[in-house]
């Protein structure tokens, strides 16, 4: 029988530098990430790992990644298996480690994600991110995950009449962010002025500047029951206290309002309902910008924003550092880079750090509560998580 209620703290965190890894392979980034956070565990020993990938078992010919990681980190025996929700595959390994945490079925679970998208390189990459999408009535007709976005970004400028350079602060606040964090992708600012002249060019798409760089990467979040803990563990402890996950129709045509999110909007909701917290009570979001479009629809969601108004918080005294509700704290998806199914789970490393108060020159004053939102496609998927100290 699942035992009490224990509440499920986070006992250690790993990750690698996000980038280009051609000198590693799959199984070498991820045991970088698992071995950091069990170094960080104190000697816990998971009895489950659920590992969040979506492109291994094409771009890297390699399937049952639960087998080959347990085996690798030294784990062999435990339950593992692999977990795939598109780029949200992360944040549904987290959400699988919550559960069987929380059940009481384990003690210690661990959550890893693992990307290696460089395994695969030119046109072929394209076709494999399209996958996420729906193969007979989307990626059949040649859109990409990109284009698609691309289409639905024209169609808010058109409805909502916004100001196509105002999304600019997006991507000025995440570059000025992943400057500071040494595993981002890109750790240098944006110019002055460098994404007007981007933006006055292409004024109806997405331009370089607000889509997120694909890339590889690997990340580990160790779980734990309160009451398995050693004693003598730290009282400064970050605990999960909410989690959701929300799917939508796959296809974006088969949505009433293409430009509302409701797997995005319900998944913070689910959320903060479990949590017994609102959005207003939050210190930071950590939102899947892998388009400036993804972060003004995310905003809107989470009920940050009036339904086509996401634009309008794009300032640094919104969502800057040190603003109303900063987000992409370590760079988000566009600056310290997107790689896939290890997203989400280096939105809950990043989390913690903020909530331990180890964030260096990225950290948010005074965090207690932090909530970490990891998207599939255009929110076909949405896991939601929300972290206090």
């Amino acid at each position: 029988m699942p035992r009490t209620h224990s509440e499920v703290i986070v006992a250690g965190i790993g990750q690698t530098p996000v980038g280009e890894h051609w000198d590693l392979s799959l199984r070498q980034l991820a045991t970088h990430a698992i071995f950091d956070a069990l170094d960080q565990a104190a000697g816990l020993r998971p009895q489950v790992m659920y590992v969040g990938n979506m492109l291994a078992a094409t771009a890297s010919r390699q399937a049952n990644l639960g087998a080959l990681l347990t085996e690798n980190a030294g784990l062999s025996g435990i339950e593992g298996v692999t977990v795939e929700a598109a780029d949200a595959s992360g944040g549904a390994a987290l959400r699988m480690a919550y559960l069987a945490v929380l059940s009481g079925a384990v003690d210690v679970a661990i959550a890893v994600g693992v990307e290696k998208y460089t395994d695969v390189i030119g046109p072929e990459s394209e076709t494999l991110l399209s996958q996420m999408l729906d193969a007979d009535f989307e990626a059949a007709q040649g859109l990409t995950p990109i284009s698609l976005a691309g289409l639905l970004f024209h169609r808010y400028l058109a409805e909502y009449s916004a100001d196509r350079a105002a999304f600019g602060g997006f991507p000025e606040v995440a570059h000025a962010n992943g400057a500071t964090n040494l595993n981002a992708m890109f750790q240098r600012a944006m110019g002055a002025g460098v994404y007007q002249k981007r933006a006055s060019k292409d004024a109806q798409v997405l331009n370089l500047f607000d889509v997120a760089p694909y890339a590889d990467g690997a990340a580990a979040v160790i779980l734990a029951r309160e009451d398995a803990l050693p004693e003598g563990w730290p009282e400064k402890r970050v605990r999960l206290i909410g989690s959701s996950l929300v799917t939508d129709t796959l296809s974006i045509h088969d949505r009433p309002a293409p430009l509302v999110w409701d797997a995005a909007r319900l998944s913070v909701e689910r959320a903060c309902r479990a949590a017994g917290v609102m959005p207003k009570d939050l210190d930071f979001f950590e939102v899947h910008d892998a388009t400036s479009l993804h972060a003004a629809l995310s905003l809107e969601a989470a009920g940050f924003a009036s339904q086509g108004q996401g634009w309008m918080l794009a300032k640094d005294d919104v969502i800057g550092l040190s603003g109303q509700i900063p987000i992409s704290t370590f760079g988000g998806l566009k600056a310290r880079g997107h790689p896939l199914g290890a997203t989400g789970i280096y939105q809950a490393v990043e989390a913690v750090l903020q909530l331990r108060g180890e964030a260096g020159a990225n950290q948010v004053q005074g965090a207690r509560l932090g909530l970490i939102q990891n998207l599939g496609g255009m929110a076909a998927t949405a896991a939601a998580h929300i972290l206090a100290i």
